[in-house]
């Protein structure tokens, strides 16, 4: 008998235009399209051409409409400053509409681009729900990242506007965004017009005269504004992803696919229905935050929370279940790495058992693998599935899951289960030909993607067609190794590229490269990441030293910790180096990354054919063991 996933799978791949013009009658259109799928211009496959629509209205002012104006839209939890908040739809509809009528009394208009740089506050919410409401283009950036990072983004988005705040909050310190931003802005050949900053009373930031504007001054006496209907194909948002040579890619996001994909989401992928409450615990800096703190879970009319608060710490390892009982939640997404850090802390689950956790049923895992003894203790513990889902920043949404809303299927710790529906994903050969189940290969989609995946990179069609379509004509590439089983369930195992994932984050070891080679004692360097049991991967720096240098290895280590920390941000948890003598290396100069992965994780290896001096492996053997590895993987 076919299962509900079969039969819905089956159906997404056999007629593709069928299921999702079905699936985009859940959303309020001001125009219908023309065309459902639009292939006229390959490979830049475009969604519902000629529909017309506004994901603010579908986010909030739909619902207020139908009568749920007094349900709960969005609970604010900060622990760090022991706050709660919570808006109703009609609320926050209306703080968003007077937002979206500052925006537009600056001039914001239609097709500008508005950078968001702000901490885990409803403001920042508001202030992309602002954005779609006028069809201005929100860029929003991790808060923790430094100001090279984010005048990289400023210089290819080329904002009229910033919004910012004067600081995040993390457990025992406040950050300061201000001089952050401040810096990004003397680097940046591109200058905004405007900064707005949220003043937080734990650190109030001086105003640059002449740029920088007060939020409340901003937002006061403030007109609220109607939505703007926009083209299904313009774009609501640009997310920058860490590229391979240090370079971040712009991916943008388009209105009317992606509201058809992440509303269909919480139903089929989440099992989630209206009114109830989802809960995504990452930052709205990354793609996670966008798709399931922001877009989706309000497309649904659920209630979502927007925690500002870490897993363990903010104040114990029983953070997550508080919130969880308090608020009534009935699904958790989060990284793995969150539940590493509370089993290491609470391996017993004493915690969970202070709280009644009877409305949750669902746990999500994503953002990294997850490793099967993470995935059972999760599910002995709280005696509810556990799902592990896999995706991307470019595509928006889960290109395998184990689709709860389409009847759960068998789980396999370690596997995603199977293709979301509209993915048609294969395992393929460097030939391209697709390899026999069990078989490691490169894993990528069948063109076209779904509705929801990136259509392109920002103002770069070229950088798309190589980062993403040349590998493999005909595909997608995920960037991502691993195989199909008989069952054909999924297995993740490893990037094929040089992008490792830190509790989730996607970082660049190239760009951690440039950084430590551009130290002045450093002749050569390479940044490897290595299994860690908390953040999932960290990255361990090996550094040879210009001839004649004489300093102490330790204060050289010290200043390449503080250099990429300065440079990248304290996301990429660079903490560990250890200076060589050389690297590994081949006859033709390749440094052997993968061979000194394997050695810092303690697992078997073959000699590579073409290395230049085997003796070296057992020098880097030793520098490791100096500085504690292997350690366990997890």
């Amino acid at each position: 008998m076919t299962s509900v996933y079969e039969e819905t799978y089956a159906r997404s791949l056999g007629d593709p235009a069928g299921f999702w013009a079905a699936a985009a009658e859940d959303l309020y259109w001001d125009r219908r399209w023309d065309r459902v799928f639009d292939d006229s211009r390959p490979p830049y496959y475009r969604w519902f051409t000629g529909g017309m629509l506004n994901t603010c209205y579908n986010a909030l002012d739909l619902h207020v409409d139908r009568g749920r104006g007094k349900q709960r839209a969005l609970v604010y939890d900060s622990p760090v400053t022991d706050t709660i908040r919570v808006f109703t739809y009609a609320e926050l509809r209306d703080a968003v509409a007077r937002l979206a009528g500052a925006l537009r009394r600056q001039g914001i208009a239609q097709g500008d681009r508005v950078i968001i740089y702000m901490p885990m506050v409803p403001e920042a919410v508001m202030a992309m729900l602002a954005c779609a409401r006028i069809g201005a283009v929100h860029s929003v950036v991790f808060g923790g990242f430094a100001p090279n990072e984010l005048a990289k983004r400023i210089d290819d988005a080329r904002p009229r506007l910033i919004l910012s705040a004067s600081c995040g909050i993390e457990p025992g310190r406040v950050v300061a965004y201000k001089p952050l931003l401040d810096g990004a802005i003397e680097l940046s050949r591109h200058k905004p017009e405007r900064c707005v900053i949220l003043q937080r009373s734990q650190a109030v930031a001086p105003l640059a005269k002449g740029r920088d504007l007060d939020w409340n001054d901003f937002t006061a006496g403030a007109e609220a504004v109607e939505c703007v209907s926009v083209a299904a194909t313009d774009p609501l948002y640009i997310l920058y992803t860490s590229g391979t040579t240090g370079i971040p890619k712009g991916v943008v996001r388009d209105n009317g696919g992606h509201a058809v994909a992440l509303k269909w989401s919480m139903t089929g992928v989440y099992g989630m229905g209206a009114g109830e409450t989802y809960w995504a615990a990452s930052d709205i800096g990354w793609v996670v935050g966008h798709s399931y703190i922001v877009y989706a879970p309000l497309l649904k009319g659920c209630t979502t929370i927007l925690y500002e608060g870490k897993p363990v710490g903010t104040p114990d390892p029983g953070a997550f279940w508080r919130v969880i009982a308090e608020h009534g939640v009935n699904a958790l997404f989060t990284a793995p790495t969150a539940f590493r850090a509370i089993k290491k802390e609470d391996p017993a689950g004493a915690h969970m058992a202070k709280h009644d956790l009877t409305a949750f049923r669902t746990l999500f895992l994503a953002g990294e693998r997850c490793d099967p003894d993470t995935l059972l203790w999760a599910r002995e513990r709280l005696r509810v599935p556990v799902i592990d889902h896999w995706w991307q920043t470019e595509t928006g949404w889960a290109i395998a899951a184990n689709c709860v809303g389409l009847g759960m299927l068998p789980v396999k710790p370690g596997s995603p289960t199977k293709p979301t529906p509209g993915y048609d994903v294969r395992v393929l050969d460097e030939a391209n030909r697709e390899v026999a189940p069990g078989t490691i290969g490169s894993i990528a989609i069948r063109l076209p993607m779904p509705p929801g995946c990136l259509p392109t990179l920002w103002n770069n069609d070229a950088g798309y067609e190589t980062s993403y379509l040349a590998k493999h004509p005909g595909f997608y590439l995920t960037g991502d190794a691993g195989y199909r089983d008989e069952d054909g369930y999924f297995y993740i195992m490893s990037r094929v590229d040089d992008i490792i994932n830190v509790a989730g984050h996607r970082l660049s070891t190239g760009a951690m490269e440039e950084v430590l080679a551009a130290h002045p004692d450093v002749a050569e360097c390479a940044v490897v990441g290595v299994a860690d049991e908390i953040k999932g991967e960290v990255p361990v720096g090996f550094v040879v030293t210009k001839a004649g240098v004489t300093r102490g290895e330790a204060e050289i280590v010290r200043e390449l910790v503080e250099k990429v920390r300065a440079t990248i941000g304290p996301v990429a948890a660079f903490k560990t180096a250890a200076v060589v003598k050389r690297l590994p290396k081949t006859r033709s100069g390749k440094i052997l990354r993968g061979t000194m992965k394997k050695i810092a994780e303690g697992t078997e290896y073959t000699l590579p054919a073409t290395i230049d001096d085997p003796a070296i492996l057992t020098e880097i053997t030793e520098s490791l063991k100096t500085l504690g590895y292997p350690r366990r993987s997890p």
